[in-house]
């Protein structure tokens, strides 16, 4: 029976996960791998993820160091970096391809901070969607008599608590993420 809300949970958990990793996609003042996530490498014709066919790393809090695997793709993975819609100019030193992030406006930092709550409403429409669906699954599990009156209203109530409690943790992420921008 619980099985029903522990199921729900596993989901909504799986959408926690996936609001932080778009959260590590927006920028904030410090330099981080994640911010080149999206970059897609078109490598002997087929288009691959950068992650894939780089390592990245952080040599101090304002620069990307990017070391393709396959030397011969350094110009392919510079012009990828280049061509993105990321606002970054990637210079080459060697094998190293550098990606210096700018420093953010304040117009800027608010425009990142309006991105990361759209992207906490999105997990938390996700979450309600899944609250929804369940509910729908217990309702008809008590009209077809699988759950006794008592019990139905038991499993909605934790599955009210499972849906707080994770709405909760989204919101807490937001406003951590949004300090984390906004901090100069």
């Amino acid at each position: 029976m619980a099985s029903v809300i522990d199921a729900a949970r596993d989901q909504m958990k799986k959408t926690v996960e996936s609001t932080q990793e778009n959260f590590s996609g927006i920028r904030t003042g410090r330099a981080n791998p994640a911010f080149l996530n999206p970059i897609v490498v078109d490598y002997y014709g087929a288009p691959t993820p950068l992650k894939a066919l780089a390592t990245i790393g952080v040599p101090d809090a304002r620069t990307l160091a990017v070391t393709p695997f396959d030397v011969s793709q350094a110009n392919a993975v510079e012009k990828a970096i280049r061509d993105s819609d990321l606002g970054v100019n990637p210079r080459r030193d060697g094998n190293v391809i550098h990606v210096t992030m700018p420093e953010l406006t304040e117009e800027r930092r608010k425009d990142y901070v309006k991105l990361a709550r759209q992207k906490a409403e999105d997990g938390k429409v996700a979450v309600r969607n899944i609250r929804r669906k369940t509910k729908e699954g217990i309702d008809a599990a008590i009209k077809d008599g699988e759950y006794g009156e008592d019990e139905g209203k038991r499993l909605l109530k934790d599955l009210d608590d499972v849906t707080k409690k994770i709405t909760d943790e989204i919101d807490a992420m937001l406003a951590a993420k949004e300090k984390d921008i906004l901090s100069v």
